[in-house]
């Protein structure tokens, strides 16, 4: 069985940090492309950044300066450095692990992790 514990979140002032973490289980860690997605309050499921299998990073102009994405492939781990924090950033932020194989694509997704924003 496959799954994905994230942790890390909690509530944290404007302008401060957090690093989230997402342990992996049940899969090939190092195979799989990892990436992190959140849903604010109301609004739809947002992607923030993934890494690929060979540790090429992506993510949306809109946070590439602020996020950064890493995984340690020994630990089966994935990380979201997420750094100049605003209220917008207030979501549950989501681990998830995507795969193609033979044309069909598999994807698991993680429990999430709550991160508050506010003074």
């Amino acid at each position: 069985e496959v799954q994905l514990v994230e942790s890390g979140g909690g509530l944290v002032q404007p302008g401060g940090s957090l690093r989230l973490s997402c342990t992996a289980s049940g899969l090939n860690f190092r195979s799989w492309h990892m990436k992190w997605l959140r849903q604010a309050p109301g609004k739809a499921l947002e992607w923030v950044s993934g890494i690929s299998s060979q540790d090429y990073t992506y993510y949306p102009d809109s946070l590439k300066r602020r996020f950064t994405i890493s995984k340690d492939n020994a630990k089966s781990a994935v990380y979201l450095q997420m750094n100049s924090l605003d209220p917008e950033d207030t979501a549950v932020y989501y681990c998830a692990a995507d795969i193609t194989v033979r044309g069909v694509d598999y994807t698991h997704r993680g429990q999430g992790t709550r991160v508050s924003v506010s003074s």
